[in-house]
């Protein structure tokens, strides 16, 4: 995918995969000139993560100022001499949140929950990367699939990378006031979010957090789902909406919508996985298509609404991302860019996924069924624990 999108002043580039990512990423690195922002929830020590780690080391050997914000639970396995490596290099290297499991019940528990999810890139502020893709190698481990991950990215030059650049300086002046060790509220006094928000009506950067912007995305979403006239178009990874979502979608698919999910069909989390096939039959039930992606694992989190609107991000439809995590997602109203992704997903519904049909519930063995609703209840009882009981999950 190479197609330029020119959107309100915004030049948009659709990647697929890390077939199209990463060399992107390695040649816009390498032409950098003053500034390098990298946020990941995932920092892999394999052979990706190794042509990134020397993009930015010799990035910042050449007088680059290179900022690098990991997960401190999604990338806790990279090792130590790699981060004293980029380091010596001349890398700044931060950590969110560096405990060492979020799924505790500990007293702490719900704050150890908030993980940093998004994957962006600012380069000199003029040049981002938002989407779904981590660096990470594209085939996963165990290498017994020879297809990538099905995952998305947009490159984005214009206004717009002004504002993700804004809101990544941010997010970076908070870490490292908390990295000495004050509260949150110190933290929040003393670095006010001064993100501005692009007024147009074509483009928006959504960043969600758990303070001014909980909801954006989420509520993006329900409008567009809400005023869609012939077809919605959702691949998610992790799929586990709340009622209010669930009620949105269903209700487009009664007044005659077509409503078609790509949903995760491999076993990667047995517990997510479980826990969605226990809405199945309700969905199929109120006329909403379900496909399972088989050709490898699915990582997008995408939609196009109408051949006219979508989304690429890195927010599933799922508790961690909409309650939890901060997310981040690109929002474009465009013909040609929606054109272009509803296009690639309906060619992996066609030629990678299986529908599952009307009488999926009658083919339940009890089994089956028992691991569906006792799993779909495990997780609405973990986000109760957390604290976010009562909010439309």
């Amino acid at each position: 995918m190479t197609g330029i999108h020119q959107v309100s002043g915004n030049q948009l580039m659709l990647l697929q995969n890390g077939a199209a990512f990463f060399p992107q990423l390695r040649a816009d690195i390498d032409a950098a000139q003053h500034s390098i922002y990298l946020e990941t929830y995932i920092f892999a020590a394999d052979e990706t993560g190794r042509v990134i780690a020397d993009a930015l080391q010799q990035a910042a050997s050449r007088g680059v100022v290179v900022r690098l914000l990991m997960d401190g639970y999604g990338s806790a396995e990279l090792p130590q001499y790699w981060v004293d490596g980029l380091r010596a290099a001349g890398v700044e290297v931060q950590w969110f949140r560096r405990e060492i499991s979020p799924f505790t019940f500990r007293r702490n528990r719900k704050r150890r929950l908030l993980r940093l999810h998004r994957k962006l890139v600012v380069i000199d502020g003029q040049i981002a990367f938002i989407g779904g893709i981590n660096i990470v190698d594209d085939i996963p481990a165990p290498r017994d699939l020879d297809v990538p991950r099905l995952d998305y990215a947009v490159r984005v030059q214009g206004v717009v990378a002004g504002e993700i650049h804004a809101a990544m300086r941010h997010l970076w002046g908070v870490v490292s006031w908390a990295s000495f060790r004050r509260r949150s509220k110190e933290i929040r006094r003393f670095i006010p979010d001064r993100t501005q928000r692009v007024a147009v009506a074509e483009i928006a950067f959504m960043a969600r957090d758990n303070v001014r912007h909980r909801r954006d995305i989420e509520r993006a979403y329900l409008k567009a789902i809400a005023a869609a006239q012939h077809e919605i178009i959702i691949a998610n990874a992790y799929f586990l909406p709340g009622r209010a979502f669930l009620r949105t979608l269903k209700q487009a698919a009664q007044r005659g919508v077509r409503v078609v999910l790509l949903l995760q069909g491999k076993v990667e989390y047995r517990l997510q996985h479980y826990a969605t096939h226990a809405l199945y039959e309700q969905l199929l039930v109120s006329g909403v298509e379900i496909h399972e992606y088989q050709a490898s694992y699915l990582h997008a989190k995408v939609a196009v609404v109408d051949g006219q609107w979508a989304t690429v991000g890195s927010s599933n439809i799922d508790p961690f991302s909409l309650l939890l995590a901060r997310e981040a997602n690109l929002v474009v109203r465009d013909a040609g860019f929606a054109g272009e992704m509803r296009a690639s997903l309906l060619d992996a519904i066609h030629n990678d996924a299986i529908r599952i049909d009307d009488g999926y519930g009658a083919s339940y063995n009890w089994l089956e069924y028992l691991m569906a609703r006792i799993s779909y209840g495990i997780v609405r009882l973990l986000i109760g624990m957390a604290g976010y009981r009562g909010r439309g999950v």
